[in-house]
């Protein structure tokens, strides 16, 4: 995905001479629409199942962080550093490791750990209740373990979000430092390792190529795409948004501010890559502000430089401005431009046409809402529910061959 973006600041030959120049422009890979991987999330799972891992390599994140009445603190990953960490006071900090415990010993098929919950229906409101967790803690639960976008998992039942606390901590697990995974010279790396996979088994990718549209058969279905005045024959398109507007419809925009940094974000402890979430609750708003850097670290960028992206889902006439809590943190910014973009979803499930269209991304930082995309149009596709079972065999499989 791209989008042109706006100068919001132009650097003067002074200043870029002070900073020493940006380098040569193939040092930089700048992905318009960064997104970290949970090291055990839906995505790793996906890519290992395919293959197209052994085209990739990827880094650990340095750390996860949370914005909290003025502060930046670092989320904590596990009993330990929930007992140590300053943004909880003493009896908080007790209250937050039982939840902890709780979460980590439930196992959906033994109600001996359920302790008379029955998450399929109990709201995570009440959850919360039992633990006595405030609003500050329930925030960074939500919204910085959790990832919900907004706060109305509250009300709803509390499953979810407890499989996505241990989504997280599991993926901690994983490399102890953090749950997120970046790939070595950006998110460029994913489409190019699909090529390469697709070319194993005789498939071609066509790069720059105009879209004319496509053809249908008499039975309304899909027949080929036209392009230059050819057309390829095919039984089902898969698309984003931008080729099929008719086929969608608008239902938000998100604004995102892409910033050139020499030096790492303040108070993230000199991480080199950092997601960091603004929860909506502290500064007012009714979504989160997500705040990522990454740099030179994962060859994205020229020794000492980092990137640093800041998104939110847009609510005002001023997008730019929403940002401006998030701007504040990254601390001096060299370049930033600054875009806004549709959030566009289908308005059909393409089994009529055989053209299926995803929806926009998103302004979180993480991939855990796409891939529910990805599956949801497989699912169209195949008509019938993802096997998880295969998927879960895969992955023992590789993990044996990895033993």
């Amino acid at each position: 995905p791209s989008f042109p973006p706006r100068r919001s600041s132009d650097l003067s030959s002074g200043i870029n001479a002070e900073y020493g120049g940006y380098g040569k422009s193939r040092t930089w890979n700048v992905d318009l629409i960064p997104k970290f991987l949970m090291a055990d999330g839906l995505l790793v799972k996906l890519l290992i199942y395919t293959g197209v891992t052994r085209y990739l390599e990827f880094k650990q994140v340095d750390g996860s962080y949370v914005y909290k009445q003025g502060k930046i603190h670092k989320v904590p990953g596990t009993e330990t550093e929930a007992l140590s960490s300053t943004m909880l006071g003493i009896f908080e900090k007790r209250r937050f490791r039982n939840l902890l415990t709780y979460v980590f010993q439930y196992d959906e098929s033994d109600p001996k750990t359920h302790e008379g919950l029955d998450l399929k229906a109990t709201p995570m409101s009440a959850l919360y209740e039992k633990y006595k967790l405030d609003t500050n803690v329930r925030d960074f639960v939500g919204h910085a373990i959790a990832l919900y976008r907004d706060d109305n998992y509250i009300s709803e039942p509390a499953l979810p979000t407890v499989n996505r606390m241990k989504l997280y901590f599991n993926s901690i697990a994983k490399y102890l430092k953090s749950p997120y995974l970046y790939p070595l010279y950006g998110l460029g790396e994913l489409p190019q390792g699909f090529a390469r996979l697709s070319a194993i088994y005789g498939g071609t990718y066509m790069l720059m190529k105009p879209f004319d549209g496509i053809t249908k058969g008499e039975d309304g279905k899909v027949t080929g795409v036209t392009s230059d005045g050819e057309t390829a024959t095919t039984k089902m398109v898969v698309a984003d948004p931008s080729y099929f507007p008719d086929k969608c419809k608008k239902v938000g925009q998100v604004v995102r501010a892409i910033c050139l940094l020499k030096a790492p974000i303040p108070n993230t402890n000199n991480s080199q890559s950092c997601q960091l979430i603004i929860p909506q609750n502290q500064v007012g708003r009714k979504s989160d502000i997500y705040v990522l850097c990454v740099s030179y670290a994962h060859s994205i960028a020229p020794k000492d430089w980092y990137i640093g992206l800041v998104s939110t889902t847009v609510e005002t006439a001023n997008p730019e401005a929403e940002l401006e809590p998030g701007l504040r943190l990254l601390g001096p910014i060299c370049e930033k431009f600054i875009s806004v973009s549709d959030i566009m979803e289908p308005t059909d499930d393409g089994t009529a046409d055989n053209v299926f269209v995803s929806s926009s991304f998103d302004a979180t930082t993480h991939f855990e809402t796409t891939c529910e995309d990805i599956i949801k149009i497989y699912e169209k596709i195949t008509g019938e529910p993802f096997d998880f079972s295969t998927l879960d065999a895969k992955l023992e499989e590789f993990k044996n061959l990895g033993e």
